[in-house]
């Protein structure tokens, strides 16, 4: 505005040019009284941040902000570290705000620095200091199905519960002797026994209990992609925590197996509980890997560590049957001497394109691509299923429970 009137009062010509300079005088003393009048502004201001010290993945983050004194106009600009994400910004009510924030990575992140900004009095300036926290979150897998107990009490009713009582006949392992009765399995009278009594007694059995189940997790770069706003090896930890625990309450040994582009840890089955403590602290640290999965030596690596025959659950991902073939054989050799699981991530958004009509040529392009996926998956689980293999193809939010159903379902056949 003052340039605009300097250049048309020098336009104007004659004496009037003397006058050219005074917008500026006018804005100068404006700037200068607008700076004694925000001079309050402008104390030092004590920053507070409230966080919480833990927080599982995919679950939200509050974090509040408390400024004191807190000028009108505030503004916090929050710079996010790539574990967490959550607003640009937030305005504050008084002298706080609070921001919405969403766990997305597992790990240690540091909260460091706040940019406040607040207009001046007359609003020709704005204040922008950078303030430095301390705070930091750590991240660490999501074991609310665990809290919850909902896993405990359906791992409870279906294997010790009534379900138990009538599968007699159905394990594999001697529980008692009782008498034998109209209607019970012929096929379960022990005749040694009964002819010293003189009377018909029955063998009772029970599923084996003290099983090995091994969970296996690829964390190669194909599991860092996004499915529903997560990593797939966020989800694959979720789902691996709930199946060591609902093992770890069906009586069972856990161990776990990680491999990229080789294999890089592994622990041998121990009791669930022990078992899950230790795979929560080792899930919590696992890297996100940018290489390639080696499913040749790390599956043969599995197999030359489990000589008994075993439950393994394998937490991978695929492209297309080309990419896949090596896997399907080493799953195959796998499956000769093991009861193999095959967990995959299914993605909704894809799975969405393949069923939108299109409405130009790259729609059309999009639609076949989707297809040609959808195609692929296919393929390759029905030729693992072939091979004798339980597959687990699940959306990202009803993964856990399709897993703990699958166990649930290979406990009471008594399949391991």
């Amino acid at each position: 505005m003052a340039l605009g009137a300097s250049v048309i009062v020098g336009l104007w010509g004659g004496t009037a040019r003397e006058l050219a300079a005074a917008p500026w005088f006018v804005l100068a003393a404006l700037a200068l009284a607008d700076i004694a009048m925000s001079l309050p502004l402008m104390r030092r201001k004590a920053l507070e941040l409230s966080a919480p010290t833990e927080a599982f993945v995919s679950e939200a983050v509050p974090v509040t902000l408390t400024v004191t004194p807190a000028p009108p106009g505030l503004i916090a600009r929050f710079d996010w570290p790539e574990g967490l994400s959550g607003p640009a910004e937030a305005r504050f009510t008084g002298t706080t705000a609070t921001l919405p924030a969403r766990a997305v990575r597992r790990g240690v992140w540091a909260l460091g620095q706040v940019w406040l900004e607040w207009p001046s009095r007359l609003r020709l300036f704005d204040f922008t200091p950078r303030l430095k926290t301390k705070a930091e979150v750590r991240i660490v897998p999501n074991i609310r199905p665990v809290q919850s107990g909902q896993i405990t009490t359906t791992v409870m009713s279906t294997l010790y519960g009534v379900k138990e009582n009538r599968a007699i006949g159905e394990g594999s392992e001697f529980h008692q002797l009782r008498d034998f009765t109209r209607g019970m399995d012929v096929k379960t009278i022990d005749w040694k026994r009964s002819a010293r009594r003189r009377s018909l007694v029955a063998r009772e059995l029970q599923a084996e209990r003290n099983h090995h189940v091994i969970l296996a997790l690829d964390t190669g770069y194909l599991m860092r992609e996004d499915i529903a706003g997560l990593p797939k090896i966020d989800h694959a930890t979720t789902a691996a925590l709930a199946i060591a625990w609902a093992a770890a309450v069906g009586g069972d040994l856990v161990g776990y197996y990680a491999y990229d582009v080789r294999p890089l840890t592994f622990v041998a089955p121990q009791p669930g509980r022990l078992a899950f403590a230790r795979l929560r602290s080792w899930t919590a640290s696992l890297a996100y890997a940018g290489r390639e999965t080696n499913h040749t030596l790390a599956l043969t690596e599995l197999g030359a560590r489990t000589p008994k025959r075993s439950l393994i659950i394998i937490f991978t991902d695929f492209v297309d049957t080309t990419s896949a073939e090596l896997m399907i054989e080493n799953i195959g050799l796998l499956a000769k001497r093991h009861l193999i699981v095959f967990v995959t991530l299914r993605d909704p958004e894809l799975e969405a394109m393949a069923d939108h009509p299109p409405e130009d040529l790259d729609g059309v392009a999009t639609l076949v691509a989707a297809n040609q996926w959808v195609q692929d998956r296919r393929l390759v689980l029905e030729r693992l299923v072939r091979l004798g293999v339980t597959i687990v193809d699940a959306r990202p939010g009803t993964v856990t429970a399709q897993l703990v159903s699958a166990y649930l379902d290979i406990k009471a056949r008594d399949l391991i």
